[in-house]
């Protein structure tokens, strides 16, 4: 009897906590829509504020106590935002589609369910779409902890007037799946993109070494045709498999169990200071002896950490190349603000594609 009573007095205070949650999240939702208010009265359009919300998300981990990950903690309260946020204005997305893929997964995870997703076939999609004002922002993958960066995102930028907002950095577990229909004793072919395709590449010389690798648009296309094949599987993710209705045969097959994606939010607006951010640069040098030391020296003298330097080739002029450079701090803090203004005078182009909050979740 006193386990049965203190089983129903344990319930009785959750239902007590639940009622207090309710009021709580109801008072917020108040004050986001008062919030929406201000901002229309003094002519803001901008509802979203990337810098806010990592701001409000530092927060929740840094108060955090338990028992509850702060990982959990912040992905709750990410998700109470964006219903808030879809009070004042709900968030129009692009992303790289279709339905299903990775892309769209690392879109809800940094705007939550909440925000409007909307898929794009490509790339400079993506990019088309936010630049014309149809949708407020869009998500676009950058680089693979596996296979390096994604050279069509980053090209892109080349000639695009769009900032980086923000990222997001994605956990990518792959599954080989099956249909309904399809024979699991004759599998002959399997459908990927080719990024997935090399990330799997141990596993399926180990696995099935005389399968035919058919490299397609998206996971989620791969996955579409699956339905349909009785001779066929897909390397996709969770999404997929629950979107189109598949079996995971073999499941988490990635060579690398650290793999992980980066994504980049792209938009309009520049971003001002959170507290933690990053910046990334495309960079034009001169073709001469010492031109990559120059480059670097005002990192090292400034203390302004570089994170990452990938050449492309430049489109202006044959072997020439343009550098894409990340580095830790916002174009406001002093030291990198000495950094861009020294690299300014030296060479021949440079353009600052963003300052953003460094990714929280």
């Amino acid at each position: 009897m006193a386990k049965k009573h203190t089983l129903e007095s344990l319930r009785k205070k959750i239902d007590e906590i639940d009622s207090l949650l309710i009021d709580s999240i109801s008072e917020r939702a108040r004050c986001a829509q008062q919030v929406a208010e201000v901002k229309e009265n003094q002519g803001e359009q901008a509802y979203y504020k990337p810098e806010r919300e990592a701001q409000v998300l530092r927060r929740v981990m840094k108060k955090n106590q338990g028992p509850l990950g702060n990982e959990d903690m912040a992905r709750l309260f990410r998700q109470i935002m964006s219903a808030c946020l879809a009070l004042e204005q709900p968030v129009k997305v692009a992303y790289l589609g279709p339905e299903g893929t990775f892309t769209q997964e690392a879109a809800l995870k940094h705007f939550g369910d909440s925000a409007v997703s909307v898929p794009q076939s490509a790339i400079d999609e993506v990019f088309r779409e936010v630049l014309s004002g149809s949708c407020h922002y869009g998500v676009v993958p950058v680089e693979n902890s596996t296979e390096g960066v994604i050279s069509h995102t980053l090209d892109s930028f080349m000639d695009s007037s769009l900032k980086i907002c923000g990222e997001v950095e994605l956990r990518i577990h792959q599954h080989f799946m099956v249909g309904t229909n399809t024979d699991k004793n004759n599998i002959s072919r399997v459908y990927s993109h080719a990024q997935s395709l090399a990330q799997c590449r141990q596993w399926l010389n180990s696995n099935f070494p005389a399968i035919e690798r058919v490299a397609v648009s998206s996971n989620a296309e791969a996955a579409k045709r699956v339905q349909g094949e009785w001779n066929s599987a897909a390397i996709a993710g969770d999404m997929a498999c629950e979107l189109y209705s598949l079996e995971k045969l073999h499941q988490k097959i990635e060579d690398n169990p650290d793999n992980s994606t980066r994504f980049l939010i792209i938009g309009r607006e520049e971003v001002p200071k959170s507290g933690i951010d990053r910046t990334s640069l495309v960079v034009s040098v001169r073709n001469k002896p010492g031109a990559l030391h120059d480059l670097l020296e005002p990192f090292q003298r400034h203390n302004v950490d570089m994170t990452r330097l990938e050449s492309r080739p430049s489109r202006s002029s044959k072997w020439t190349y343009v550098f894409f450079i990340d580095l830790e701090g916002h174009i406001d803090d002093p030291a990198v603000a000495n950094v861009l203004e020294e690299l300014n005078s030296q060479v021949v182009e440079l353009k600052v594609l963003g300052s953003y909050p460094c990714a929280v979740l």
